[in-house]
């Protein structure tokens, strides 16, 4: 018996997907992470709850001159997280809780949010995209 199985593009990627086409962006975008193993979430000190554990968020490299615009969108859409870190290229978009930090522009910032827990700070300090390069080159030594 044959089985035809369809997939479904992972919510952040449909997420990623809309917010480039209404920030204008054209052709390919390059996504620094997307679904993470346990083990590499830690490996790059991602929240124990993540959405990358659950393919439902994406970290999306932006050129620096449409950092603002693509973040601008993704908050806009109001459909999940959007994490800003301008000074390091890229823009976190998830498909959880209506949320948001990092580097939002100060008129984004009344933006209404969806109501929850406390919202803690995050260190901006610490590069997430370096330690991806690191947990993942420890993959290909073994």
């Amino acid at each position: 018996m044959r089985r035809t199985i369809r997939a479904s593009p992972a919510p952040g990627m449909t997420a990623a997907a809309e917010v480039a086409q209404r920030a204008g962006l054209t052709g390919e975008i390059t996504i620094l992470s997307g679904y993470r193993t346990p083990e590499t979430n830690y490996a790059v000190h991602g929240a124990g709850d993540s959405q990358h554990l659950r393919a439902g968020a994406v970290d999306v490299m932006v050129a620096p001159d449409r950092i603002a615009a693509f973040g601008e969108q993704a908050l806009r859409l109001g459909r999940g997280g959007v994490g800003i870190y301008g000074s390091r290229g890229f823009v976190h978009v998830d498909s959880g809780p209506v949320r948001r930090w990092g580097d939002v522009p100060a008129e984004l910032q009344s933006l209404p949010i969806a109501a929850g827990g406390p919202r803690r700070r995050l260190d901006l300090t610490f590069d997430p995209v370096s330690r991806l390069a690191e947990a993942w080159a420890k993959t290909r030594i073994r």
